[in-house]
């Protein structure tokens, strides 16, 4: 007798899984895989990191649409181009959606921000203006001027230094200094990462100390999973600070930004601006005279951090990639040589207007794009029910399209693993098929693509054409990503390279 009551829970449980297997088919609801989902973790057990090739590894297994359970939540993953088309295209608006994730919470202003914020009025409001009056192809040009000197001041800076010491190169420093002072340049006029040799008053040294803390605070929560997101009791039990640090976080960059605001209004009335001279805090500055209920100081703050947080860290990711990649491949490196030989000469600098006429450069940035986006998954959330492959969505359901996956199937790419630019020669890659959309697609693709296009591309083609780049060691350039991290995609170790000053260049490098 003990012995049968030693089996009721066995019993139950089994019962459980039957009755939950059948409600599943009953329902129409999409595959999932063999094992079930555990009480209360769900799938959490069959994850590791990085997601994305956990991910993929399920698909592989189970197929490209799969409905698993992430702790409290439902989740669909799709990973072939005919299951994310469907649901970016048909199902575009039902998927418009963003999960109510923590950090939307707070670094999102109570998920009313760009990338938070739910599919309706007040979201289309702040996606025309972003598209419309700060990223548009118009605003981009004007502030060309500003990536141009802040990429002549990083060419200047690492021909001094390779005359003073040892070549090696720390190059992920070098890009977040160029980016984060171009983007800050476009939002707010402003530098504030600064050299040894410039000089600063201490108002100047605070301020700057106090953006770098504020970015590298971002940067390392950006990077941060939250299962918390997934399992909230763990939240009860205080088992993540992340909430703490989120909170923390959100308080000192809006105090640093509505100083900036507040700053750039005195400015604005103080002296007249012309349109080709305003920053983006200015432009949005003038809008919120015409409309001040629309466009209000949290409205200016929560956009700028967007384009902030947004146009740095993925373009710095990309851009170390990309030289990783060409270390590894040193046809490939002598190849963009010899385009932007071919075309710019050596009496200029490469300029964003060339950018046209080298193809295989654009090759390249988006087989870099291809093998390692920034973004490896995009996550979306269903406003209602709706149909994909045939089975039955729930609303609430978190969708997370595994744009890794896709882009390094072997189904759908011939030697995914291998750095080919030349397949991008044509455009038949180009999102054929949604096989390559490192920016997403649909209402809520990435606004922010021009930007990081043209600031990607000018800053690449401006160190191959002026350096000579080597690795360190016979050995190949680590290519291993983080495993660590969040939603993006890292690598694990910091590219260092050695920088010599091309021959063909000392002229021109010279009078810098």
């Amino acid at each position: 007798m003990e012995s049968f009551y030693f089996y009721i829970p066995l019993i139950f449980l089994v019962i459980c899984t039957i009755t939950d297997n059948l409600l599943h088919r009953f329902q129409n609801l999409p595959p999932r895989p063999w094992l079930p989902p555990l009480p209360i973790i769900g799938h959490l057990y069959l994850l590791k990191r990085p997601l994305h090739k956990s991910l993929a590894k399920l698909s592989a297994k189970h197929g490209p649409i799969q409905l698993l359970q992430f702790g409290s939540r439902r989740v669909l993953v799709v990973s072939s181009p005919s299951a994310a088309e469907e649901c970016l295209t048909k199902n575009d608006i039902v998927f418009a959606n963003r999960p109510q994730l923590l950090a939307g919470k707070y670094l999102g202003y109570n998920y009313t921000s760009l990338v938070f914020a739910p599919y309706g009025d007040h979201w289309r409001n702040l996606r025309r203006v972003s598209t419309l009056e700060v990223l548009s192809s118009q605003r981009l040009h004007e502030f060309e001027p500003i990536r141009a000197h802040e990429v002549c001041l990083m060419v200047r800076k690492l021909y001094r230094t390779s005359l003073k010491q040892a070549s090696e190169v720390q190059v992920k420093p070098m890009l977040v200094d160029l980016t984060l002072n171009a983007v800050m340049r476009m939002i707010s006029g402003k530098r504030y990462y600064y050299s040894k040799d410039d000089v600063l008053t201490e108002q100047e040294k605070e301020k700057a100390h106090r953006f770098q803390e504020i970015v590298t605070e971002i940067f390392q929560v950006m990077g941060a999973a939250n299962v918390g997101d997934y399992l909230p009791v763990l939240r009860w039990f205080g088992v993540s600070k992340l909430e703490d640090r989120l909170i923390s976080l959100q308080l000192k960059r809006d105090l640093f930004m509505q100083e900036l605001v507040d700053e750039l209004k005195e400015s604005m009335n103080n002296c007249s601006y012309g349109m080709h001279k305003r920053n983006m805090i200015q432009v949005l500055l003038s809008l919120q005279e015409t409309e001040p209920k629309c466009y209000t100081d949290e409205m200016i703050r929560s956009l700028t951090l967007v384009i902030l947080a947004g146009g740095t860290d993925t373009s710095i990711m990309t851009m170390e990639w990309a030289m990783s990649l060409l270390l590894n491949n040193r046809n490939v490196l002598k190849k963009a040589q010899a385009e932007i030989d071919n075309h710019v000469g050596q009496d200029r600098l490469v300029g964003e207007s060339d950018m046209p006429d080298l193809p295989y450069l654009g090759c390249i940035i988006r087989e870099t794009m291809r093998m390692f986006p920034a973004g490896p998954i995009l996550p979306h959330e269903s406003s209602k029910d709706c149909i994909v492959g045939g089975y039955h969505v729930p609303k609430g359901t978190m969708l997370l399209v595994n744009v890794w996956g896709i882009q390094n199937a072997p189904k759908i790419w011939e030697n995914p693993n291998t750095f080919m630019p030349e397949r991008f020669k044509s455009l038949e890659g180009y999102r054929d098929g949604f096989k390559f959309m490192p920016f997403g697609f649909g209402r809520r693709s990435c606004p922010g693509e021009g930007m990081a296009m043209q600031m990607v591309g000018l800053a690449l083609a401006s160190l191959i054409q002026c350096f000579d780049w080597e690795r360190t060691s016979e050995s190949e350039v680590d290519m291993n990503e983080k495993t660590t991290s969040g939603i993006s995609m890292p690598k694990a170790i910091s590219l260092v390279a050695v920088c010599r000053p091309r021959p063909t260049m000392l002229k021109l490098l010279s009078q810098l």
